[in-house]
Order: structure tokens, then C-alpha cells, then sequence
């Protein structure tokens, strides 16, 4: 398989999951800043523009974090990294619906890409405040789907990792997390596949997990 990841993004998650099946495939880097997610060779690719994008071994092409992460826990069930009921099923899809559209799409996307959301730079304060706003909301919501369960299922699943990525990026833009997402966090942190990842992606795992509790 080939995956198409930008460092530190919304790909971590994916990139997680992926070492976590030891699966073997070939990391392409699509540099975002330098807007090559634009570029020709990528949109034939990908015509969304966007990452991640996971060209499967029959070359079809999968993007959207949540359907790529669902065939990948779905399509390897001895990994156990999917569960087999079906309310199990539907709540960690409505998570990760929710973390990837609206806590991502909606709320730290207006904190990293602001000019997306509005050209004049005198609105563009109440733009990111609006999107931490969102987060903080989002956090909420999702740590009441989290409860006092380990993880979001029953057991490690592959919407564990896509919770961890927005935790990340909370972690990393000073924005405190509800206790049992904190504990998800640094639970997450421990594992030595998401040491090896960030270190992959350039991020030094001890320097992590500091972030204050909400």
C-alpha cells in the first residue's frame, strides 16, 4: 500500500493505525504549506486535495480518516482492532465522525488555517477563538462518550488513535483536556507503537502528555 501523510496532521492517526497492524506500505510525505496536495501527480491521486489518502493493493484509492481507519480495523479482524457488535460499532463510528468533522473540520481547523475561514485579518482573532471555542465543546462531548472506559470501545480499537490525534494537537496549541481524555492521552502516549510514530514524524514523545487537565 502507499500512504500519503503530512507529519504531525490528521495522518498520525492513520499512520498509528497502520503500525499498529504491522502492515507494510510505502510513506509518501505530502507537504502541505508548500501546497503540494495541489500539485497534478497528488490530485490524480486524490482529487479532494486533501490527507490522508491510502492507495490499497488493488490501487483503488481510500480518503477520509474515519472510512480509511474503519477498512482497516474492518478488513483485519484478527487484529482485533475492530469490535464485533453492532452498538460497539455504531458508537465508534459516531466518534470519529464527530472528532474528524467537527472537532477537526469545524473547531481546530479555524485555529490552523483562520485565512480559510476569512481574508480580513480584523476578523481573523474571532475566527480562532470561535474554533477553540468549538474544541473545548468538542472535548466535552467526547469525553462523555469516553466515560470511565480505557478506551473508546471495550477494548483498543482503531478509533483510539484518531482520538488521539485532536488530543495531540491540544496538547500541542495549550488547550486543556477533561481528565479522562488526558488519561487517554498519556495512555496513548505509553505505547511504544505511538512513540515510534511521532518519533517517525519528528516529535520527541517525552516532551508530551504535560497538557493541564480542563
Amino acid at each position: 500500500m502507499k500512504f500519503y501523510m503530512t507529519p504531525g496532521s490528521c495522518s498520525t492517526g492513520i499512520h498509528i493505525i497502520l503500525e499498529e497492524l504491522e502492515e507494510v506500505f510505502e510513506a509518501h510525505i505530502v507537504n502541505l504549506p508548500a501546497g503540494d496536495n495541489f500539485k497534478p501527480d497528488y490530485v490524480a491521486i486524490n482529487p479532494k486535495s486533501t490527507i490522508p489518502a491510502l492507495v490499497r493493493p488493488d490501487g483503488s484509492v481510500l480518503t477520509e480518516v474515519p472510512a480509511i481507519a474503519y477498512w482497516l480495523g474492518r478488513s483485519r479482524p484478527r487484529a482485533k482492532l475492530w469490535p464485533s457488535d453492532l452498538e460497539t460499532e455504531t458508537r465508534l463510528l459516531e466518534a470519529m465522525t464527530y472528532i474528524a468533522g467537527t472537532v477537526h473540520g469545524h473547531g481546530f481547523a479555524r485555529i490552523f488555517a483562520t485565512p480559510t475561514f476569512s481574508r480580513n485579518e480584523a476578523d481573523q482573532e474571532s475566527v480562532r477563538a470561535l474554533g477553540r471555542n468549538i474544541v473545548v465543546k468538542g472535548f466535552a462531548i467526547l469525553s462523555r462518550m469516553l466515560g470511565e472506559r480505557t478506551y473508546l470501545g471495550d477494548d483498543f480499537s482503531v478509533a483510539d488513535p484518531i482520538l488521539f490525534y485532536v488530543a495531540f494537537w491540544a496538547d500541542k496549541t495549550d488547550i486543556a483536556l477533561p481528565a479522562n481524555l488526558l488519561a487517554h492521552y498519556r495512555r496513548m502516549l505509553a505505547r511504544q507503537v505511538v512513540q515510534r510514530v511521532l518519533r517517525e514524524e519528528g516529535y520527541n514523545p517525552a516532551t508530551l502528555g504535560q497538557t493541564s487537565r480542563a
